[in-house]
């Protein structure tokens, strides 16, 4: 009796040892790539190829990231760098307002406009933003037909392939040299071929450092001139005024606080901006 109690509590206690240990054993841990299995403190491992090929390009060094730069185009026949073509670019973007306020219209518009302002005696009516905005506007109307053939002849052909850098640039300024001739005097570019001591040259032959300082200053000797028509009848006005308060005692008085609503009134009547500009796109053609 004895034994059989001794193998029944000897069985009761194995079992009691196995469900124990079960219930230590580690929890299996799914790994994408890979198992791992853990029972009774053994541990058995299960690697899956893709796993492996992971591990191995984690483990290798990665290669620094790398920036190739490619300049085509430098080895066309007749053309010049891609580099300096880049540098030529840059150039010519940061002189840009220096060209458009030289070699076009925008120079006479823009001072004939703020005679105008100077003139009526409103010193912040209309603003510079406006004058400036109109001046552009007007400069893009009246440029119309040399960006047009500037667009035509030299840049869709360069940008086509057709032109290299240089010739592209040479058919460009032929537009741009026959405005400017046209609004320049013979005189001043007399002036200017004597100061460099040019032999006697063709118009068409004139080379551009001759042709913009005279063109350039064509047109302040002519936004000079029309902004002195344009003095004349607001300084009648200003005379009658002063006359006027004179005759009336009224010597404290200042006489440009009473003629500016008339100045304005007779600015108004005679449709002044319209004249103004009219007259500006006029003296173009």
């Amino acid at each position: 009796m004895s034994r059989r109690l001794r193998t029944v509590l000897g069985t009761v206690v194995f079992l009691l040892l196995g469900v124990w240990s079960g219930a230590q054993t580690a929890p299996t841990i799914v790994v994408p790539g890979a198992s791992e299995v853990t029972r009774a403190g053994a541990t058995t491992n299960i690697t899956s190829p893709a796993a492996t090929a992971t591990a191995s390009a984690a483990t290798t060094k990665p290669e620094p990231w790398r920036l190739n730069i490619g300049l085509e185009g430098a080895g066309k026949p007749g053309d010049v760098s891609v580099a300096i073509q880049l540098v030529i670019l840059m150039t010519l973007l940061t002189l840009a307002p220096s060209l458009i306020l030289l070699m076009t219209s925008f120079t006479r518009i823009v001072i004939v406009l703020g005679f105008v302002r100077t003139a009526i005696g409103v010193q912040s009516a209309p603003a510079n933003q406006i004058i400036i905005g109109l001046s552009l506007f007007l400069t893009f109307f009246l440029m119309g037909p040399s960006i047009e053939r500037i667009n035509t002849e030299a840049l869709q052909p360069y940008l086509a392939g057709q032109l290299t850098s240089s010739v592209a640039i040479e058919k460009a300024s032929v537009p741009l040299k026959a405005f400017m001739l046209k609004q320049t005097r013979t005189r001043d570019l007399e002036f200017f071929l004597q100061l460099g001591r040019f032999p006697p040259t063709k118009i068409e032959e004139l080379p551009m450092r001759v042709v913009i300082p005279a063109f350039v200053i064509s047109e302040l000797q002519t936004a000079f001139q029309m902004g002195f028509l344009l003095f004349l009848p607001f300084l009648v006005i200003d005379f009658l005024v002063s006359s006027v308060l004179m005759a009336l005692g009224m010597m404290m008085m200042p006489p440009s606080v009473v003629s500016l609503p008339f100045k304005l009134l007779l600015f108004v009547l005679v449709d002044g901006w319209h004249l103004v500009v009219k007259s500006l796109v006029e003296s173009f053609r």
